[in-house]
């Protein structure tokens, strides 16, 4: 295939995951070349994202690699039959590519596990809440900009009204429901929003409590998107630059274990609604 326009975090995600399954059995490149019967360039092409792979590539080369599992094999196939346009294609050219690339990882995930330390979930903040939030970036954002953040992050929202929306559960730390971004009636009008969301059945909020002390990785919001298989789970997490995106088995697991643990100290989903209700009473 020819060499493609920049691509996604999930089209190098594919390539990075025919590169693991090469690298698993402990072949390299012009091995797998000529097992392949193709050059070098084309799996380094391939492996790196910069050139595109069809679904019948990808069965050949895991047939050749011996990958044994197939459900992984189907997965992968099904990520190489993708093909937009997709709703964020419209922001491409005037938000960054780790925007697109969260809201790419949402459209595809079968379930989502937040943790949010000092402000709502992004799906569901309100656009004032939004406005909030973005009044504090540094450097400032222009009007036009900061209307287009509020307009994609409303956009992402949109992945709950879907006929079939992945399952969510959204670990809220204390802080982030006592944190104002704007005036006390946008986090009350913020609140109820959220109280509102919590009745659908496929999202579950459970707060994580001051008075239950510290817990791992307390200093950062995480997004834990599970594919179809945990091979092809993936977390985000943002930093100084922008987003990352983790996928190392090692990552995966620390970070589901993060989840786990937080999850465990916080309240069950009940006591987290009356909690956030007396929250609202307070402010």
């Amino acid at each position: 295939m020819p060499v493609r326009k920049p691509s996604t975090e999930r089209q190098r995600r594919l390539g990075a995951e025919l590169r693991r399954m090469r690298e698993h059995i402990g072949m390299s490149i012009n091995e797998a070349a000529a097992l392949h019967r193709t050059d070098r360039t084309t799996v380094s092409n391939t492996e790196s994202a910069r050139s595109g792979v069809s679904s019948d590539r990808v069965r050949v080369w895991a047939a050749n690699y011996r990958c044994p599992d197939a459900q992984y094999i189907d997965a992968l196939a099904e990520m190489a039959r993708e093909r937009g346009p997709y709703w964020w294609d419209e922001y491409r050219d005037v938000l960054s590519a780790g925007l697109l690339d969260i809201a790419e990882m949402e459209h595809h995930a079968a379930a989502l596990r937040s943790a949010q330390i000092m402000h709502m979930p992004g799906l569901l903040q309100l656009p004032d809440y939004m406005r909030g939030i973005f009044a504090e970036a540094v450097p400032a954002m222009s009007p036009t900009d900061l209307d287009r953040h509020v307009a994609f992050r409303s956009r992402r929202a949109e992945l709950l009204d879907r006929s079939n929306p992945p399952l969510c559960e959204f670990l809220i730390h204390e802080s982030a429901l006592r944190m104002r971004f704007g005036d006390r009636h946008v986090l009350l009008r913020q609140i109820e929003h959220l109280l509102k969301q919590a009745e659908r059945p496929n999202v579950t909020l459970r707060v994580v409590p001051f008075s239950v002390g510290g817990f791992a990785n307390a200093g950062s919001s995480t997004l834990y998107a599970c594919g179809p298989v945990t091979q092809l789970d993936t977390v985000q997490i943002d930093v100084p630059t922008g987003v990352s995106f983790l996928h190392a088995e090692t990552y995966l697991a620390n970070y589901r274990a993060v989840l786990d643990r937080m999850r465990e100290r916080a309240l069950e989903p009940s006591e987290s609604i009356n909690f956030i209700r007396q929250v609202a009473e307070e402010i």
